[in-house]
Protein backbone atom coordinates (compact mmCIF):
# COMPACT_ATOMS: atom_id res chain seq x y z
CA UNK A 1 0.00 0.00 0.00
CA UNK A 2 2.06 2.95 -1.35
CA UNK A 3 1.75 6.54 -0.11
CA UNK A 4 -1.04 7.56 -2.66
CA UNK A 5 -2.79 4.84 -2.17
CA UNK A 6 -2.46 6.05 1.94
CA UNK A 7 -3.67 9.18 1.24
CA UNK A 8 -6.77 8.39 0.06
CA UNK A 9 -7.58 5.14 2.62
CA UNK A 10 -6.71 7.62 5.48
CA UNK A 11 -10.26 8.09 7.23
CA UNK A 12 -10.72 4.39 6.38
CA UNK A 13 -7.81 3.45 8.25
CA UNK A 14 -8.49 5.67 11.09
CA UNK A 15 -11.66 4.21 11.07
CA UNK A 16 -9.97 0.40 11.38
CA UNK A 17 -7.56 1.95 13.82
CA UNK A 18 -10.58 3.20 16.07
CA UNK A 19 -12.88 0.12 16.00
CA UNK A 20 -10.20 -2.63 15.89
CA UNK A 21 -7.60 -0.48 17.73
CA UNK A 22 -3.50 -0.97 17.40
CA UNK A 23 -1.66 -2.15 16.66
CA UNK A 24 -2.79 -4.12 13.70
CA UNK A 25 -2.05 -4.94 10.13
CA UNK A 26 -4.06 -4.02 7.44
CA UNK A 27 -3.77 -5.67 3.64
CA UNK A 28 -5.02 -4.67 0.66
CA UNK A 29 -6.90 -7.55 -1.32
CA UNK A 30 -6.46 -5.43 -4.91
CA UNK A 31 -3.21 -4.88 -3.81
CA UNK A 32 -2.27 -8.57 -3.61
CA UNK A 33 -4.27 -9.15 -6.60
CA UNK A 34 -2.32 -6.60 -9.00
CA UNK A 35 0.67 -8.16 -8.25
CA UNK A 36 0.04 -11.51 -8.82
CA UNK A 37 -1.27 -9.98 -12.42
CA UNK A 38 1.83 -8.15 -13.10
CA UNK A 39 3.91 -11.50 -12.12
CA UNK A 40 1.81 -14.06 -14.28
CA UNK A 41 2.45 -11.12 -17.51
CA UNK A 42 6.15 -11.39 -16.86
CA UNK A 43 6.38 -14.39 -17.21
CA UNK A 44 4.42 -15.13 -20.73
CA UNK A 45 4.83 -16.89 -22.88
CA UNK A 46 6.59 -19.41 -21.09
CA UNK A 47 4.00 -21.86 -19.50
CA UNK A 48 4.37 -21.26 -15.87
CA UNK A 49 2.39 -21.36 -12.62
CA UNK A 50 2.98 -19.16 -9.19
CA UNK A 51 3.21 -21.13 -5.99
CA UNK A 52 2.94 -18.58 -3.09
CA UNK A 53 5.35 -18.32 -0.34
CA UNK A 54 3.39 -19.09 2.90
CA UNK A 55 6.17 -18.01 5.13
CA UNK A 56 5.59 -14.30 3.78
CA UNK A 57 2.20 -14.29 5.38
CA UNK A 58 0.12 -17.30 6.54
CA UNK A 59 -3.44 -15.59 7.33
CA UNK A 60 -5.97 -18.28 6.07
CA UNK A 61 -8.20 -14.89 4.50
CA UNK A 62 -4.83 -13.98 2.45
CA UNK A 63 -4.01 -17.76 1.67
CA UNK A 64 -7.94 -18.42 -0.04
CA UNK A 65 -7.68 -14.75 -1.95
CA UNK A 66 -4.30 -16.03 -3.54
CA UNK A 67 -5.50 -19.48 -3.91
CA UNK A 68 -8.65 -17.88 -5.58
CA UNK A 69 -6.44 -16.09 -8.35
CA UNK A 70 -4.96 -19.28 -9.12
CA UNK A 71 -2.06 -19.86 -7.12
CA UNK A 72 -0.47 -23.05 -5.45
CA UNK A 73 1.32 -22.82 -2.37
CA UNK A 74 4.72 -23.04 -1.33
CA UNK A 75 5.36 -24.07 2.37
CA UNK A 76 7.97 -25.22 4.76
CA UNK A 77 6.20 -27.07 7.61
CA UNK A 78 3.27 -29.12 8.97
CA UNK A 79 1.57 -26.29 10.68
CA UNK A 80 1.95 -24.07 6.89
CA UNK A 81 0.28 -27.54 5.43
CA UNK A 82 -2.46 -27.52 7.27
CA UNK A 83 -3.27 -23.58 6.81
CA UNK A 84 -2.89 -24.31 3.19
CA UNK A 85 -5.40 -27.52 3.44
CA UNK A 86 -7.83 -25.31 5.32
CA UNK A 87 -7.37 -22.39 3.63
CA UNK A 88 -8.52 -24.32 0.48
CA UNK A 89 -5.71 -25.07 -1.83
CA UNK A 90 -5.43 -28.64 -3.82
CA UNK A 91 -2.92 -30.89 -2.36
CA UNK A 92 -1.50 -31.24 -5.96
CA UNK A 93 -0.83 -27.66 -5.96
CA UNK A 94 1.54 -27.86 -2.87
CA UNK A 95 4.92 -27.60 -2.88
CA UNK A 96 6.58 -28.74 0.29
CA UNK A 97 9.85 -27.40 1.03
CA UNK A 98 12.07 -27.14 3.55
CA UNK A 99 15.79 -28.16 5.23
CA UNK A 100 14.51 -29.74 7.98
CA UNK A 101 11.34 -31.87 7.89
CA UNK A 102 10.56 -34.45 10.67
CA UNK A 103 9.29 -37.45 9.78
CA UNK A 104 5.45 -36.19 10.77
CA UNK A 105 5.86 -33.98 8.38
CA UNK A 106 7.04 -36.48 5.61
CA UNK A 107 4.24 -38.98 6.51
CA UNK A 108 1.77 -35.50 6.79
CA UNK A 109 2.52 -34.65 3.07
CA UNK A 110 2.58 -38.58 1.51
CA UNK A 111 -0.97 -38.72 3.75
CA UNK A 112 -2.82 -35.83 2.13
CA UNK A 113 -1.51 -36.30 -1.32
CA UNK A 114 0.95 -32.98 -1.98
CA UNK A 115 2.05 -32.65 -5.00
CA UNK A 116 5.88 -32.44 -4.78
CA UNK A 117 8.16 -32.67 -2.03
CA UNK A 118 11.29 -31.08 -2.72
CA UNK A 119 14.29 -32.83 -0.52
CA UNK A 120 17.42 -31.03 0.30
CA UNK A 121 19.80 -33.97 1.15
CA UNK A 122 20.28 -37.53 0.80
CA UNK A 123 19.25 -38.78 4.64
CA UNK A 124 15.79 -36.72 4.05
CA UNK A 125 14.94 -38.53 0.33
CA UNK A 126 16.35 -41.66 1.87
CA UNK A 127 13.46 -41.12 4.55
CA UNK A 128 10.64 -40.21 2.14
CA UNK A 129 11.36 -43.68 0.15
CA UNK A 130 11.02 -45.71 3.26
CA UNK A 131 7.91 -44.05 4.37
CA UNK A 132 6.48 -44.15 0.54
CA UNK A 133 7.38 -47.78 0.46
CA UNK A 134 5.86 -48.70 3.96
CA UNK A 135 2.71 -47.41 2.32
CA UNK A 136 3.08 -49.16 -0.85
CA UNK A 137 3.16 -45.65 -2.28
CA UNK A 138 4.65 -43.68 -4.25
CA UNK A 139 6.16 -40.20 -3.25
CA UNK A 140 6.68 -37.43 -6.26
CA UNK A 141 9.76 -35.34 -5.13
CA UNK A 142 11.73 -32.25 -6.86
CA UNK A 143 15.52 -31.95 -5.37
CA UNK A 144 16.39 -28.26 -4.49
CA UNK A 145 19.74 -27.66 -5.57
CA UNK A 146 21.81 -25.29 -4.16
CA UNK A 147 23.39 -23.50 -7.30
CA UNK A 148 26.41 -21.99 -5.66
CA UNK A 149 25.31 -18.53 -7.02
CA UNK A 150 25.83 -15.27 -4.37
CA UNK A 151 23.24 -12.52 -4.68
CA UNK A 152 23.65 -9.14 -3.36
CA UNK A 153 21.25 -9.33 -0.39
CA UNK A 154 21.41 -9.53 3.64
CA UNK A 155 23.72 -12.22 4.77
CA UNK A 156 20.62 -13.70 6.70
CA UNK A 157 18.77 -14.04 3.85
CA UNK A 158 21.52 -15.80 0.82
CA UNK A 159 20.22 -19.19 0.60
CA UNK A 160 21.94 -20.36 -2.17
CA UNK A 161 25.35 -20.49 -1.55
CA UNK A 162 27.99 -23.46 -1.08
CA UNK A 163 28.42 -22.73 2.98
CA UNK A 164 24.45 -22.42 3.33
CA UNK A 165 22.17 -25.08 4.98
CA UNK A 166 20.20 -25.20 2.22
CA UNK A 167 19.30 -27.58 -0.63
CA UNK A 168 21.56 -30.29 -2.21
CA UNK A 169 25.41 -29.38 -3.51
CA UNK A 170 24.81 -28.86 -7.87
CA UNK A 171 27.83 -31.90 -7.62
CA UNK A 172 26.10 -34.33 -5.47
CA UNK A 173 22.48 -33.67 -7.41
CA UNK A 174 23.36 -36.46 -10.01
CA UNK A 175 24.74 -39.17 -7.77
CA UNK A 176 21.26 -38.39 -5.68
CA UNK A 177 19.21 -38.88 -8.72
CA UNK A 178 20.84 -42.06 -10.05
CA UNK A 179 20.58 -43.47 -6.38
CA UNK A 180 16.52 -42.40 -6.44
CA UNK A 181 15.99 -43.94 -9.82
CA UNK A 182 16.47 -47.41 -8.66
CA UNK A 183 13.60 -46.91 -6.23
CA UNK A 184 10.37 -47.75 -7.34
CA UNK A 185 8.69 -45.63 -4.43
CA UNK A 186 10.43 -42.13 -5.85
CA UNK A 187 9.22 -40.68 -8.78
CA UNK A 188 11.22 -37.44 -9.41
CA UNK A 189 9.20 -34.60 -11.12
CA UNK A 190 10.90 -31.14 -10.19
CA UNK A 191 13.75 -29.47 -10.21
CA UNK A 192 14.59 -26.36 -8.57
CA UNK A 193 16.33 -23.53 -6.84
CA UNK A 194 16.16 -20.59 -4.25
CA UNK A 195 18.55 -18.47 -3.87
CA UNK A 196 17.65 -15.88 -1.25
CA UNK A 197 15.37 -13.43 -0.70
CA UNK A 198 15.11 -8.98 -1.21
CA UNK A 199 17.24 -9.94 -4.33
CA UNK A 200 17.18 -6.98 -7.36
CA UNK A 201 20.02 -8.39 -9.50
CA UNK A 202 19.01 -10.83 -12.11
CA UNK A 203 21.99 -11.82 -12.46
CA UNK A 204 22.36 -14.32 -10.18
CA UNK A 205 18.55 -15.74 -11.42
CA UNK A 206 20.62 -16.56 -14.92
CA UNK A 207 23.87 -17.99 -13.51
CA UNK A 208 21.43 -20.40 -11.44
CA UNK A 209 19.21 -21.31 -14.21
CA UNK A 210 22.18 -21.80 -16.30
CA UNK A 211 22.98 -24.38 -13.62
CA UNK A 212 19.33 -25.81 -13.81
CA UNK A 213 19.75 -26.30 -17.31
CA UNK A 214 22.78 -28.64 -17.01
CA UNK A 215 21.35 -30.54 -14.64
CA UNK A 216 18.22 -31.16 -16.29
CA UNK A 217 20.55 -32.53 -19.33
CA UNK A 218 22.44 -34.72 -17.19
CA UNK A 219 19.19 -35.93 -15.54
CA UNK A 220 17.76 -37.35 -18.54
CA UNK A 221 21.19 -38.60 -19.62
CA UNK A 222 20.71 -40.94 -16.44
CA UNK A 223 17.60 -41.99 -17.37
CA UNK A 224 15.05 -39.41 -15.82
CA UNK A 225 12.06 -38.93 -17.97
CA UNK A 226 9.33 -38.04 -15.41
CA UNK A 227 10.21 -34.44 -14.63
CA UNK A 228 7.15 -31.87 -14.67
CA UNK A 229 8.58 -28.70 -13.80
CA UNK A 230 11.69 -26.69 -13.10
CA UNK A 231 11.66 -24.52 -9.97
CA UNK A 232 13.17 -20.86 -9.64
CA UNK A 233 12.08 -20.19 -6.23
CA UNK A 234 11.13 -16.47 -5.26
CA UNK A 235 13.13 -13.81 -3.33
CA UNK A 236 12.33 -10.78 -6.01
CA UNK A 237 13.12 -7.89 -4.48
CA UNK A 238 10.99 -5.13 -3.60
CA UNK A 239 11.07 -1.31 -2.98
CA UNK A 240 10.45 -0.24 1.12
CA UNK A 241 12.10 2.97 0.51
CA UNK A 242 14.59 4.21 -1.83
CA UNK A 243 16.77 0.78 -2.24
CA UNK A 244 16.66 -0.80 -5.90
CA UNK A 245 13.53 -3.11 -6.97
CA UNK A 246 13.54 -6.22 -9.18
CA UNK A 247 10.92 -5.32 -11.73
CA UNK A 248 8.91 -8.26 -12.56
CA UNK A 249 9.69 -7.60 -16.51
CA UNK A 250 13.48 -8.40 -15.88
CA UNK A 251 13.05 -11.34 -13.40
CA UNK A 252 10.82 -13.13 -16.44
CA UNK A 253 13.38 -11.69 -19.10
CA UNK A 254 16.40 -13.92 -16.65
CA UNK A 255 14.14 -16.86 -15.87
CA UNK A 256 11.78 -17.41 -19.03
CA UNK A 257 14.74 -19.05 -20.97
CA UNK A 258 14.80 -22.06 -18.76
CA UNK A 259 11.46 -23.21 -19.57
CA UNK A 260 12.49 -22.92 -23.43
CA UNK A 261 15.95 -24.66 -23.13
CA UNK A 262 14.49 -27.48 -20.75
CA UNK A 263 11.23 -27.92 -22.44
CA UNK A 264 9.75 -28.26 -18.78
CA UNK A 265 6.91 -25.40 -17.39
CA UNK A 266 8.33 -22.72 -14.40
CA UNK A 267 7.51 -23.03 -10.98
CA UNK A 268 8.14 -19.71 -9.03
CA UNK A 269 7.54 -19.33 -5.81
CA UNK A 270 7.50 -15.59 -4.70
CA UNK A 271 6.13 -14.30 -1.32
CA UNK A 272 7.36 -10.75 -0.18
CA UNK A 273 6.85 -9.69 -4.48
CA UNK A 274 3.08 -10.17 -3.83
CA UNK A 275 2.37 -8.99 -0.08
CA UNK A 276 4.87 -6.59 0.90
CA UNK A 277 3.79 -3.34 -0.23
CA UNK A 278 0.18 -4.52 -0.05
CA UNK A 279 0.02 -4.50 3.94
CA UNK A 280 0.80 -2.04 5.92
CA UNK A 281 0.86 -1.44 10.13
CA UNK A 282 -0.89 0.47 12.11
CA UNK A 283 0.35 2.31 15.61
CA UNK A 284 -0.80 5.01 17.83
CA UNK A 285 2.01 7.60 19.45
CA UNK A 286 2.28 7.07 23.08
CA UNK A 287 4.98 9.48 24.09
CA UNK A 288 7.33 11.99 22.76
CA UNK A 289 10.85 11.81 24.73
CA UNK A 290 14.39 13.43 24.55
CA UNK A 291 17.56 11.33 25.35
CA UNK A 292 20.69 13.62 24.83
CA UNK A 293 21.16 14.12 21.85
CA UNK A 294 17.86 12.16 20.55
CA UNK A 295 14.66 12.85 20.26
CA UNK A 296 11.86 9.66 20.50
CA UNK A 297 8.48 8.76 19.77
CA UNK A 298 7.45 6.17 21.12
CA UNK A 299 4.52 3.99 19.80
CA UNK A 300 2.32 0.94 20.97
CA UNK A 301 3.84 -1.29 18.10
CA UNK A 302 7.46 -2.95 18.44
CA UNK A 303 9.85 -5.25 17.68
CA UNK A 304 7.84 -8.19 18.55
CA UNK A 305 5.36 -6.96 16.39
CA UNK A 306 8.00 -6.00 13.26
CA UNK A 307 10.96 -7.70 13.77
CA UNK A 308 12.60 -6.89 10.27
CA UNK A 309 14.19 -3.70 11.18
CA UNK A 310 15.67 -4.86 14.50
CA UNK A 311 16.53 -8.10 12.69
CA UNK A 312 18.07 -7.04 9.17
CA UNK A 313 18.41 -3.21 9.72
CA UNK A 314 15.48 -3.08 7.47
CA UNK A 315 14.18 0.54 6.69
CA UNK A 316 10.55 0.91 6.37
CA UNK A 317 8.68 4.25 5.67
CA UNK A 318 6.69 6.10 8.04
CA UNK A 319 4.05 7.93 7.50
CA UNK A 320 1.33 10.19 10.13
CA UNK A 321 -2.04 9.75 9.20
CA UNK A 322 -3.69 11.13 11.48
CA UNK A 323 -2.42 13.99 13.35
CA UNK A 324 -1.73 17.90 13.77
CA UNK A 325 -0.36 19.45 10.86
CA UNK A 326 2.09 21.46 12.95
CA UNK A 327 4.22 20.24 15.84
CA UNK A 328 6.49 17.19 16.79
CA UNK A 329 9.15 18.34 13.95
CA UNK A 330 12.64 17.33 14.05
CA UNK A 331 13.96 14.11 13.06
CA UNK A 332 13.12 11.20 15.63
CA UNK A 333 13.62 7.51 16.13
CA UNK A 334 10.44 5.35 16.35
CA UNK A 335 10.65 3.04 18.85
CA UNK A 336 8.06 0.71 20.61
CA UNK A 337 7.47 -0.60 24.34
CA UNK A 338 9.71 -3.89 24.15
CA UNK A 339 12.86 -3.78 26.81
CA UNK A 340 15.16 -3.72 24.22
CA UNK A 341 17.55 -1.54 22.97
CA UNK A 342 17.15 -2.89 19.31
CA UNK A 343 13.62 -2.41 19.92
CA UNK A 344 12.96 0.08 17.24
CA UNK A 345 10.54 0.16 13.78
CA UNK A 346 12.27 3.55 12.12
CA UNK A 347 15.57 5.80 12.87
CA UNK A 348 16.33 9.44 12.23
CA UNK A 349 13.42 10.92 10.39
CA UNK A 350 11.69 13.45 9.77
CA UNK A 351 7.91 12.80 10.95
CA UNK A 352 5.94 15.95 11.41
CA UNK A 353 2.92 15.39 13.50
CA UNK A 354 4.51 12.77 14.92
CA UNK A 355 3.08 13.57 18.76
CA UNK A 356 1.06 11.62 21.25
CA UNK A 357 -2.39 10.16 20.10
CA UNK A 358 -1.65 10.29 16.45
CA UNK A 359 -1.93 7.77 14.09
CA UNK A 360 1.43 6.23 12.16
CA UNK A 361 1.34 3.72 8.85
CA UNK A 362 4.56 1.84 8.76
CA UNK A 363 4.31 0.87 4.77
CA UNK A 364 6.12 -2.70 3.79
CA UNK A 365 4.42 -4.85 6.78
CA UNK A 366 2.54 -7.11 4.28
CA UNK A 367 5.20 -9.92 4.06
CA UNK A 368 7.41 -11.13 7.03
CA UNK A 369 5.63 -9.06 9.60
CA UNK A 370 2.55 -11.00 11.68
CA UNK A 371 4.35 -13.77 10.46
CA UNK A 372 7.39 -13.12 12.03
CA UNK A 373 5.99 -11.96 14.89
CA UNK A 374 5.90 -12.83 19.03
CA UNK A 375 4.52 -12.75 22.18
CA UNK A 376 7.78 -11.33 23.79
CA UNK A 377 8.01 -9.22 26.98
CA UNK A 378 4.21 -11.27 27.52
CA UNK A 379 2.44 -8.67 24.36
CA UNK A 380 -0.35 -10.28 22.62
CA UNK A 381 -0.17 -10.24 18.91
CA UNK A 382 -1.81 -7.67 16.72
CA UNK A 383 -5.09 -8.11 14.81
CA UNK A 384 -4.97 -8.18 11.06
CA UNK A 385 -7.62 -6.87 8.80
CA UNK A 386 -8.15 -7.32 4.78
CA UNK A 387 -9.37 -4.83 2.50
CA UNK A 388 -11.65 -5.11 -0.15
CA UNK A 389 -12.34 -2.00 -1.84
CA UNK A 390 -14.32 -0.03 0.67
CA UNK A 391 -15.57 -3.01 2.60
CA UNK A 392 -12.87 -4.75 5.47
CA UNK A 393 -13.41 -7.25 8.00
CA UNK A 394 -10.94 -8.27 10.79
CA UNK A 395 -9.49 -11.59 9.85
CA UNK A 396 -7.35 -12.76 13.15
CA UNK A 397 -8.50 -11.39 16.22
CA UNK A 398 -6.10 -9.90 18.66
CA UNK A 399 -4.74 -11.98 20.94
CA UNK A 400 -5.97 -11.69 24.41
CA UNK A 401 -3.55 -12.52 27.40
CA UNK A 402 -5.47 -15.46 28.36
CA UNK A 403 -4.46 -16.75 24.56
CA UNK A 404 -0.55 -15.72 26.06
CA UNK A 405 -1.11 -18.82 29.03
CA UNK A 406 -3.22 -21.42 27.55
CA UNK A 407 -1.61 -24.57 27.94
CA UNK A 408 0.35 -23.22 30.82
CA UNK A 409 0.57 -24.51 34.23
CA UNK A 410 0.82 -22.70 37.89
CA UNK A 411 3.20 -24.41 40.37
CA UNK A 412 -0.26 -25.09 42.29
CA UNK A 413 -1.56 -27.15 39.50
CA UNK A 414 1.26 -29.49 39.01
CA UNK A 415 1.47 -29.92 43.38
CA UNK A 416 -2.11 -31.17 42.70
CA UNK A 417 -0.93 -33.83 40.65
CA UNK A 418 0.64 -32.27 37.21
CA UNK A 419 4.11 -34.16 37.75
CA UNK A 420 5.04 -37.15 36.47
CA UNK A 421 7.58 -39.43 38.56
CA UNK A 422 10.65 -40.74 36.91
CA UNK A 423 9.58 -44.20 35.26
Amino acid sequence: MGAGLLTERAALLEEIARQVGTPVYVYDAAAIERQYRVLSDALDPAPHRIFYSVKANSNLAVLGLLCRLGAGADIVSGGELARVLRAGFPPADIVFSGVGKTAAELEAALDSGVGVTNVESRAELEQLEQLARSRDAVAPFGVRVNPDVEPATHPYTQTGTRDQKFGVPHDRVIPLLEWALERPALELVGMGMHIGSQIADPSPYRAGARRLVQLVAAARDAGATTLRHVDVGGGIGIRYMNEPALEADVFGGAVRQLAQETGLPLVVEPGRFLLGNAGLLLARCLYRKAAGEKEFVIVDAGMNDLLRPSLYGAAHEVHVIDGPEQGGGGRVDVVGPVCESGDFLALDRELPGAVPGALLAILGAGAYGFSMSSSYNSRPRAAEVLLDGERWAVVRARETVDDLMRGEHTIDDLDAGGWRERE
